[in-house]
């Protein structure tokens, strides 16, 4: 007997949409609490199969390498074959790959297997996205499953430690992958069975463009490895420049091959949009302030005021809270201001925020808290109106590819 299948490709409230939405925000929560969800397991890891430091790094390094490296990638083949199909597969070698943690005896192997999540991970990451938007044609729905979609991810990234943490006090370190099994699993049935496949007027007939795939794996991979070189061995060491340079002439190279190929396979005239040039710079720049304020507090917490791992991960719960609280606020700037000048206030609470973190850390922890407060609902304003706003100015057939780009910049 067939599968039914869903009879309307856009829902008309966030109700109706509890399936689809559901499990795409399972997806996206399990791809991103994979991140930081072994970095408190790492102590246990290296005494259960005897890695050093360096070793140890590339556990949590692997993943998000190959993560990031190729975004690009899956969403362009997500804008060929089809966003559902791209994400099922992805969901499906997810769950399995995690079940492989079992056989795991070194932490060569467990290196091996964090990158094929990472794999897995960068086929759902930009589909979840660019799926939950094409869910509903009203903006405000739009703005509102967009914002579940943020906090869903920023909650997985802050409470990797704290999960990974609860998990340790109870059950041995491989449970922290297992458990991805069953995530994955309902996440692939949700999708299944609440979203619908994808219209072929809807998916780009262009043949991949694996030359300039190739170059992107090997930009962002280049430039993510620079970062951990210059850690490791210095900034100034051979090891390092070498990667800094290829990181350089990879990035030129894709430029190039993009600026003249026939099908390429990110569309560069894209960015002549201003919307879509605007939303990717913003984009970028609350990025670095979410995510270097939420590893500074992490570590401040710990090192500074001697805060378990568990204890640091609760500390960051007003961002989350805060994420959640805010949508009146982003939805009543929106109505009164508009898009754009919502966004300048938004990006001006950020500002606000920031400076009010530099004072707070040397006080205490509320006002900490309250620094939290204000830089994440400037944060919750510009992210959502950008996230809205790049992927309603891409053409419905580079939906995936321009969420990808997005990730990416993140």
């Amino acid at each position: 007997m067939s599968s039914p299948t869903p009879v309307s490709r856009t829902y008309s409230s966030m109700k109706a949409a509890w399936m689809p939405l559901t499990a795409l925000c399972l997806a996206f929560f399990v791809e991103m609490v994979d991140n930081t969800l072994l970095s408190v397991a790492l102590p246990t890891i290296g005494r259960d199969l005897g890695g050093d430091a360096v070793s140890l790094q590339w556990v949590t390094g692997a993943y998000s390498l190959t993560f990031g490296g190729l975004l690009l990638t899956a969403g362009s083949i997500a804008d060929c074959f089809g966003r559902r199909r791209v994400l099922q597969v992805g969901l499906a070698l997810f769950g399995i790959l995690s079940l492989g943690v079992i056989l795991v005896s070194s932490t060569f192997e467990l290196i091996a297997l964090r990158a094929a999540l990472g794999i897995a991970a960068a086929a759902m990451a930009p589909i979840t996205n660019s799926l939950v938007f094409r869910l509903f044609d009203d903006d405000t729905l739009r703005m509102r499953a967009i914002t579940i979609m943020m906090v869903v991810g920023m909650s997985g990234f802050v409470l990797g430690p704290l999960l990974g943490g609860t998990v340790l006090a109870h059950l041995p370190w491989q449970w922290l992958l297992i458990v991805n099994a069953p995530i994955a699993l309902i996440a692939c049935l949700g999708v299944h069975f609440g979203v619908a496949a994808d219209a072929a007027d809807g998916l780009t007939n262009d043949r991949l463009d694996l030359p300039g795939a190739a170059l992107s794996i090997l930009s962002i991979g280049l430039a993510c490895y620079a970062l951990t070189a210059g850690v490791q061995f210095g900034w100034g060491a051979p090891l390092t420049l070498v990667v800094i340079a290829g990181a350089v002439a990879s990035v030129i190279a894709f430029i190039v091959r993009e600026r003249h190929a026939a099908a390429p396979m990110l569309d560069l005239s894209l960015f002549r949009s201003g919307t879509v040039r605007g939303a990717t710079i913003a984009q970028i720049g609350t990025s670095i302030a979410m995510v270097g304020v939420m590893f500074a507090l992490v570590l401040h917490f710990q090192y500074a005021w001697g805060w378990s791992p568990m204890l640091a991960g609760l500390a960051n719960l007003p961002l989350i809270a805060t994420m959640i609280l805010a949508t009146p606020l982003t939805e009543a700037l929106v109505r009164a201001l508009g898009h754009r000048y919502a966004c300048l206030v938004g990006a001006a609470l950020v500002a606000a925020g920031l400076g009010l973190m530099a004072w707070a850390v040397e006080v205490n922890y509320l006002a900490i808290a309250a620094a939290m407060v204000v830089m994440t609902a400037g944060l919750r304003t510009v992210m959502t109106i950008c996230a809205v706003a790049l992927v309603g100015a891409l053409p419905e057939n580079r939906t995936s590819m321009g969420e990808a780009g997005n990730v990416t910049a993140q």
